[in-house]
This record gives structure tokens, sequence and C-alpha cells, in this order.
């Protein structure tokens, strides 16, 4: 028996979507499904403007391309602080950096994995002109105390969403808060189209700086544009998705709620039957949503109990040949990452104490889209189980 990290993603209707653009015999590149992708996801998420891109990763280049740009309204400058949680991916950093800001790493929450609020507030300098929150697996730190801060600071807020499609804190969606929401549909994620993001703003004036930064810098497809106009009216790159991925993307994304149920419920037979079995000795430790979160789960992380630590390595390479594939959770603290050291991110040295125990304690599998049966929920408790044992 074997419980893949990802299953494979698309259905017959999925790939049906994505041949029906190949069969028209036109261009592939984004077209008229590429719209209707950004119209329905504005409309799910609450919010006036989508714009497609190749990545979530392009997303987050977008957004904080958009705030140093100079058509920006509230535009932030050169090394001005940009606070970001130790936990992140990479992709999630980089633009910080590439943009010329200064990342400012916070700890995280040890229940939530999110970023630590009480932490944020000691970082916060005259400097701080923007906080970048990650939403990780699906949860999310409490969004009306970060909108206090932010108010209270006058801040900027950029929520990387890439994770946590579908999530709700309170009534409204996680990436709908703040000036720029980010998403990926990345094979593994909520909805996949293969490759592809969205970044997602409420302001006219940042929707056409990241409409003319993702393809080019022209004003082509803007009000009042010519239709294959080769007018630059800004700086540019070329982050364009196909109408081919957002032909699957769109199809998968009607299927979402559904697809949200059914990871909710099978993470809940799995956590059940492992608390439920008589081998249960609290072996490992499970995240939980965060106070008036509705998560869109992705993954299972798992925190293994502190007495079993000298085992971790023995334990998920036990998992891994039994067929349940594991992973880090997102990149562990990124400030133990070799990539860090080479751009000296943390010169002073810093320690981040929750951050660095969720990277020694954890590890996450997967969820599937498909409801698992009684003898693969059977399978993963027994095996999970087993690290004292083993």
């Amino acid at each position: 028996m074997k419980y893949p990290l990802v299953e494979y993603p698309f259905s017959k209707s999925d790939l049906s979507s994505g041949r029906r653009i190949l069969s028209k015999g036109k261009f592939i590149t984004m077209n008229k499904i590429t719209k209707q992708f950004e119209k329905k996801f504005a409309k799910y998420l609450g919010v006036k403007y989508a714009l497609m891109v190749n990545s979530g990763s392009s997303a987050n280049l977008l957004a904080f391309f958009a705030l140093i740009n100079p058509k920006a309204k509230k535009r932030i400058n050169f090394k001005d602080e940009c606070i970001i949680p130790s936990i992140c991916w990479s992709t999630s950093l980089w633009p910080i950096v590439q943009a010329g800001l200064k990342p400012v790493f916070v700890d995280v929450d040890l229940k939530t994995f999110n970023i630590n609020l009480n932490d944020l507030k000691k970082k916060i300098t005259k400097k701080t002109k923007a906080i970048l929150t990650v939403h990780v697996l699906g949860n999310s730190t409490n969004m009306n105390e970060l909108k206090k801060i932010i108010k209270q600071k006058k801040l900027i807020l950029i929520e990387d969403t890439c994770e946590s499609l579908g999530s709700k804190f309170g009534s409204k969606f996680l990436g709908s808060f703040g000036r720029f929401g980010t998403f990926s549909f990345y094979v593994s994620h909520q909805i996949s189209a293969g490759e592809g993001g969205m970044i997602v703003c409420n302001d006219y004036n940042d929707y056409k700086i990241i409409h003319s930064l993702r393809s080019h810098g022209w004003d082509r497809g803007l009000n009042n544009s010519k239709k294959n106009s080769f007018n630059f009216i800004n700086s540019g790159f070329n982050l364009r998705p196909m109408d081919i991925t957002a032909a699957i993307g769109l199809n998968q994304f009607k299927r979402l709620n559904k697809m949200i149920q059914i990871r909710s419920s099978n993470r809940k037979k799995i956590v059940n039957s492992i608390k439920s079995s008589q081998n249960w000795n609290d072996q490992i430790e499970f995240l939980i949503s965060s106070e008036k979160v509705k998560p869109s789960w992705f993954g299972l992380p798992i925190l293994i109990n502190k007495k079993y630590l000298n085992k971790k390595k023995k334990y998920l390479s036990y998992l891994n040949k039994n067929g349940i594939e594991t992973r880090p959770i997102i990149s562990g603290n990124f400030l133990n990452q070799p990539a860090s050291k080479l751009y000296r991110l943390n010169a002073k040295k810093e320690t981040f104490k929750n951050a660095d125990e969720i990277e020694k304690r954890g590890f996450f599998i997967g969820l599937q889209t498909k409801k698992i049966d009684t003898n693969l929920v059977k399978f993963l408790t027994k095996k999970l189980l087993m690290i004292d044992k083993i």
C-alpha cells in the first residue's frame, strides 16, 4: 500500500479542457479562457481584480515590484524593511530581496505555524513599510490583530496564500485582506493547473501596474489600449500563463469547495483513527486551526514528541520505505538554509526558537482529494504510530 504526497491531480474533464484549447488550432498563450478564470476567481474571493500568472512565485514577484514601482500610489523604497515569518517558502522571500528591500524575520507561533504577532510587534521600526504574511498549509494568524497592527503602524500587507486557497478567517477569504494576495496552482495545491498562479488586489492603479509588469511593461489589454499595442508604459517581465493552464485551472476551480470538504474529511479520519488507536501514546502532535479560521487544508503537518526526536531520521526513513511519502514543513526555518548564509540574511545571528522547533520536530504527509477508505486509514494509523517501536 502506498500513500504519496501528491496523487495524480487531473480528471478527464480537466484534460479535455486543455485539449479543447489545442484543438482550436489557435495560439495557446493567454486569451479568453485566462480572462474567464480571472473574473471567476475575483468573484469567488470577493475582490475587484485578479490577474493570472505562470506561477505563485511570479505572483509574489509582481506584488513586490508593484510596491516599488514609480506609478505606485503608496510606494516603498530601496532598503525599506519588510517583515516576513522565518518559516516561509524561498519565493516568498526572494522577491523582497530582488526588489531591493530588506527582509526582517520574525518567529512563528508553535501551535499555528504562522507569524508570531508578539515577535512581529517587537521587530517593527521606522524603516518597516510592509509585512508579508504566509498563510501556512491552510491556516493563518489572527487576522483581526494583524489588521490592527497594519492600521496603527500604517503598513502594507501582502498575503502569500499559495498554500491556503479557500481558507477563511471569519467571513473573509485569506488573500483578500491585504493590498495584494497571491495564490499558486502548482500540482500539489488546492487546485492545480500543472503550473500557474494568481495575484489579486482591490485598487485599479495597482491592477494596472501588475497587468503591465506581467507582460513586458506594455499597456495591451488595459482600458483604452489598442488590441495589439506596442506601447510600453512601464518596466516588465514575461510572466504570462497559457490558455491551456487557465482552462485546466478553471475546470478544477469548479470543484474547489468539494475538494476542500474531502480533504477536511480525510484529515479527520486519519487524526481520529490515530488518537483512538490502542497504540496511541502522544507519539505525534497535529496542527490545529487557529480561532476563527475555516481551513482549506493542504497536507497533514505533524510534530514528533520531543522524547522521540533521536528517532526522527530513522522514523521518516521507515515511513518512506513503507510507502508513506514525507517532506519538511515548507522549508523549515529558512534562515537555516544555505542560501540564507550566502546572502547574509541573518548577520546578527538571531535565534528563532519556535521555527527551529518546528523544523526539528516537524514533517508532513499529503491529503488526498479523493475519499480514502478504511484500509488506507488503518495502514496510516499503524505506520505513523510506529515511532516508539522502531
